[in-house]
């Protein structure tokens, strides 16, 4: 995973993964794996999914970026703390994923909270499962 800032203020982790490298055939297998996570995990609450290419593929004027095949949000929340009511400002989480050419590239906002920013690292990481010779 490498850490960026989009648009010099937003630190976005992300990796890309050709289909070699993972079992997931699709973004749906992608959500999939994610939703089992969240699911698996009692202090984060499943909120929905969003398929932002239906939504801007809609849109008159609606531009997709080359090369971009499919790309949903799924949207969840860890909610184990609440110190003050400005934390609700980055929340829910979302983690992105897009489907491209060779493959996927999944992405998510950096959390104000460490554990938060490992679950959704470990669960990324998870979905490279094969050596990428197959």
């Amino acid at each position: 995973m490498i850490q960026t800032l989009l648009q010099e203020k937003y630190p976005v982790f992300t990796t890309q993964f050709d289909r070699s490298e993972t079992s997931c055939r699709s973004v749906d297998d992608i959500i999939a794996h994610f939703k089992r996570c969240i699911d698996a995990n009692p202090a984060v609450a499943y909120i929905g999914e969003f398929d932002h290419y239906a939504h801007t593929a809609a849109l008159p004027g609606g531009v997709i970026g080359e090369g971009i095949k499919a790309a949903r949000n799924l949207l969840f929340c860890f909610g184990k703390e609440m110190p003050t009511p400005y934390v609700l400002a980055v929340r829910p989480r979302s983690i992105g994923v897009a489907e491209v050419e060779n493959g996927f590239i999944v992405t998510f906002l950096e959390a104000p909270n460490p554990t938060a920013n490992e679950a959704m690292e470990s669960w990324t990481k998870a979905l490279r499962d094969r050596s990428g010779d197959a």
